[in-house]
C-alpha cells in the first residue's frame, strides 16, 4: 500500500527519529508531528545541566524550529490528542481538530510513577517540573530524594552541586545492581556518601505538607524528618490511554511487533509507550531513538537497522557511565572480567558468556564502552586476559 500521509503523535526522541528518519530515507509524501510543547526537546539534560541551570530550553530542543520547516514537517505545537479512530485513521485533538493519516505512530512516552504517599512532592519528566525543582535547589535547602536509580542519583549529584543537603533513600542495596553489576552498583552507590549525601536503605512511609516544608516518616526511624522539597524518582508509567481506548492491544505498554506495529495494521508505536512482545520495555534514550528508525523503514518497506545490543549512559559527581548489554554476576555459566582497577576511574567491567562478551559497565571509559558493543554485536571470542590488560586495544580483537 503507498503511504502518501504519516501522523506522528508526541513530540520526544522516539517520535521526532521517526519523522527524521522518514525524510532521510526517502519519504516524499504529507508527515505532521504532534507536540505537546511548542519546540520538542531533549530529556536526559532535564536532572543534570538544565536543571542546574547551565543549558536552556532552547540549548536542549531536540531539532531548531526551522528544521521541521526544511524537512516540510507540520510542527503542530501545544498539540494534545485525546481520540484515536484506527479504522478512519483519524486523530482528534483537545481543540476539536481532527486530523487524518495513511498511518499513525503513537510515541505517547510514559509519565512519572506516584506512588501513594506521593503528595506533597516533585516528579521530574518534563521542563516544566525541572522549572519548579530547580527553585528548590539553593544552598542549605534540604532535599529528599525517593529513589537511587540514574534520575535519582543525577539529581542529587545536581543538587549536591548547588549546596542543596540531600537525603537519598530506595529499598534496593545496592540500587542499580540489575544494570551494572553488584560490584560496580556497590562503588557508585557509595559515591553519594563521598560528596555529603546521606543515602538510606529503606522506604517513605508518608509524606505530610507542614507550614516549612514536608515532614517524611522513613521506615524503620521512630520520628519524622523535614524537608523542604521531595523528588519521586521511582519509575514510569507508559502512556496508554489513546490506544487502549482505540481497541489496541496493551500489556504494560502499547504491544508491537519487530517492526513497531500494534495490533491494528495502520497503527504503530515507539518509545517509551511501547513493548515488544514477550520482551521487557526499554526506557532508555537510544531505545526509543531506534524504534523510530524501525517504525520509519516499517512504513518506507525498506530495511530495518541491525540489531545492536542496548546501551545507556549516566552522568554523576563528574563521572561518566555507559553500560551495554546484559550485566550478570559471576557464577558457572559467567565471568566477570575488570579491566583497570574497579572503583578507580577510568575502568571498566565485562561480563562473559563462556568467550562472548554479553555485557559491560564503563566508568570515564567511552571507548571501552564503545568496543565493548562491537564485540557483543558481532558475537567475538575473546580471551579474559585480553580484556583485562589497559594497553590491549580492544579494536584489534574485533579484526580476529
Amino acid at each position: 500500500m503507498t503511504v502518501s500521509s504519516v501522523l506522528v503523535v508526541g513530540g520526544g526522541i522516539a517520535g521526532v527519529s521517526t519523522a527524521a528518519e522518514l525524510r532521510k530515507n526517502g519519504y516524499a509524501g504529507e508527515l505532521t508531528l504532534l507536540s505537546a510543547d511548542a519546540l520538542p526537546y531533549d530529556r536526559p539534560p532535564l536532572s543534570k545541566e538544565y536543571l542546574a541551570g547551565g543549558r536552556d530550553l532552547e540549548s536542549i530542543t531536540l531539532q531548531p524550529s526551522q528544521w521541521y520547516a526544511d524537512q516540510k514537517i507540520s510542527l503542530v505545537g501545544g498539540a494534545v490528542a485525546v481520540a484515536v479512530r484506527p479504522d478512519d485513521g483519524e486523530v482528534e485533538l483537545a481543540d476539536g481538530r481532527v486530523l487524518t493519516a495513511d498511518r499513525i505512530v503513537l510515541a505517547t512516552g510514559g509519565r512519572a510513577v506516584r506512588p501513594a504517599f506521593g503528595s506533597p512532592s516533585h516528579v521530574l519528566r518534563e521542563v516544566a517540573d525541572a522549572d519548579r525543582l530547580r527553585t528548590q535547589f539553593v544552598p542549605g535547602a534540604r532535599l529528599l530524594i525517593v529513589g537511587a536509580g540514574l534520575i535519582g542519583a543525577e539529581v542529587a549529584s545536581t543538587a549536591r552541586g548547588l549546596g542543596a543537603e540531600v537525603v537519598l533513600v530506595d529499598p534496593l542495596d545496592p540500587p542499580l545492581a540489575a544494570a551494572v553489576g553488584i560490584e560496580v552498583a556497590r562503588w557508585l552507590h557509595s559515591l553519594h556518601a563521598d560528596h555529603g549525601v546521606e543515602a538510606l536503605t529503606t522506604t517513605v512511609e508518608t509524606l505530610l505538607e507542614t507550614p516549612t516544608g514536608v515532614a517524611a516518616q522513613l521506615k524503620g526511624e521512630p520520628d519524622s524528618r523535614e524537608f523542604d522539597a521531595v523528588l519521586l524518582a521511582v519509575g514510569l508509567i507508559p502512556e496508554t490511554g489513546l490506544a487502549e481506548a482505540a481497541g489496541l492491544e496493551t500489556s504494560r505498554g502499547i504491544l508491537v511487533d519487530a517492526g513497531q506495529v500494534t495490533s491494528h495494521p495502520s497503527v504503530l508505536a515507539v518509545g517509551d509507550c511501547a513493548r515488544l512482545r514477550d520482551h521487557h520495555r526499554a526506557e532508555h534514550w537510544e531505545a526509543a531513538q531506534l524504534d523510530g528508525a524501525r517504525a520509519a523503514a516499517t512504513i518506507l518497506e525498506t530495511e530495518p537497522p541491525p540489531a545492536t545490543a542496548p546501551w545507556w549512559w549516566s552522568d554523576r559527581y563528574g563521572l561518566h557511565v555507559e553500560g551495554v548489554g546484559e550485566m550478570r554476576s559471576a557464577d558457572a555459566e559467567h565471568t566477570r572480567v575488570v579491566r583497570g582497577t574497579l572503583g578507580e576511574p577510568p575502568f571498566s567491567v565485562f561480563t562473559l558468556r563462556g568467550e562472548r562478551v554479553i555485557g559491560a559497565v564503563a566508568v570515564d571509559d567511552p571507548a571501552t564502552a564503545k568496543a565493548a558493543r562491537r564485540l557483543i554485536d558481532r558475537g567475538v571470542d575473546v580471551r579474559p586476559a585480553d580484556l583485562a590488560d589497559p594497553t590491549q586495544n580492544l579494536r584489534t580483537l574485533l579484526r580476529r
